[in-house]
């Protein structure tokens, strides 16, 4: 095994552990029916973003180590977009998703009734939005990486 097909492998489990539990990280939410059970959620949830942050941060240095391997890369365009786009998604994190997920922690730290209120569903569906326009983003970077267009 060559040391750029060793390097591609742990890509591609980076992109498993990282973008895997990605997307599904909004449905394990939406299934709560009270306060208890969405807060037992959002603790998996959290749980699972530590898999998210280091697969991703794999997933780009392994990424880039190739670019390195094989400089020629950096010419391709698909090779580029997919790196805009990866750039892009990492930065919905703090910039996007972070100041969305705010108002929601502070609700399940504070909301004493075990109802889930009404003003959950508003903050969630936004948040949620965002989080469908990253899982696309991941998903056009993945058909990028498999199919290699242009």
């Amino acid at each position: 095994m060559t040391l750029y097909s060793f390097i591609l492998l742990i890509h591609v489990f980076s992109a498993i552990l990282g973008m895997g539990p990605g997307f599904v990280m909004i449905y394990i939410v939406t299934r709560a029916t009270n306060m208890t059970e969405l807060r037992h959620a959002y603790f998996i949830r959290n749980r699972l973003h530590i898999f998210v942050m280091v697969g991703g941060t794999l997933l780009l240095l392994s990424g880039l180590t190739m670019g390195a391997i094989r400089p020629y890369l950096f010419q391709m365009k698909w090779y580029i977009t997919s790196l805009i786009l990866f750039i892009i998604a990492l930065g919905f994190g703090p910039l996007v998703l972070s100041p969305r997920s705010r108002p929601i922690k502070t609700l399940l730290k504070n909301h004493t009734d075990n109802k889930i209120p009404e003003e959950y569903y508003t903050l969630s569906r936004t948040l949620f939005f965002y989080e469908r326009i990253e899982n696309v983003i991941f998903l056009i970077i993945i058909v990028l990486m498999v199919l290699k267009p242009f």
